[in-house]
């Protein structure tokens, strides 16, 4: 009688695990996908204040052509983008481009001093902020989900589940390089 009470204790134990590490998993994947939702309405969010931005310099940086035509391809292809990865390589050459106009700007004071410009410009100081605190929320929920779905038992239950790591939001090597601007 004590063993089969010892063979059911084990199997209830088992079985918490095993709802342990399937709830668990399910609730860290679901957190990075969350993550990357904050990450992605940021995005968004500057996408769509870029066109403002465009149109404000315009005006005042008529010969800087190439910049402005920059941007508002990154942002196209911003939007265009479908997955992670294509978004992450979107999002870094915006970036780059938006870093671009802002370096260029420095060399045309009235356009520092339009108060639009000023406004957009610390919206997008703004999103950028959230932006960098939202990816760096995904990477940390990414490094949990993937620290258990590589360790023993969690392993095991991630294989059964088809799970396998997520990527990190990492910058592109480009984008670490120092913005260039030269003027023709």
């Amino acid at each position: 009688m004590s063993l089969f009470w010892i063979i059911v204790g084990v199997v209830v134990i088992l079985a918490f695990i095993c709802v342990y590490y399937i709830n668990k998993i399910i609730v860290l994947s679901n957190r990075i996908d969350n993550a990357w939702s904050q990450i992605d309405v940021q995005l968004k969010k500057r996408a769509d204040l870029v066109p403002n931005l465009v149109e404000t310099v315009k005006g005042y940086m008529a010969h800087e052509k190439k910049a402005i035509e920059m941007v508002t391809k990154a942002r196209e292809n911003m939007m265009k983008a479908g997955n992670i990865s294509e978004r992450i390589r979107a999002e870094g050459e915006l970036t780059r481009a938006l870093k671009t106009i802002f370096a260029i700007a420095e060399n045309y004071p009235q356009l520092r001093a339009s108060e639009n410009f000023k406004l957009l410009q610390e919206q997008l100081d703004g999103i950028e902020s959230k932006i960098a605190y939202a990816r760096q929320f995904f990477n940390d929920s990414t490094l949990e989900y993937n620290n258990l779905v590589t360790t023993i038992p969690g392993v095991w239950f991630a294989s059964l589940m088809g799970r396998k790591t997520r990527p990190f939001f990492e910058i592109e090597e480009k984008e670490r390089e120092p913005v260039k601007v030269k003027f023709e």
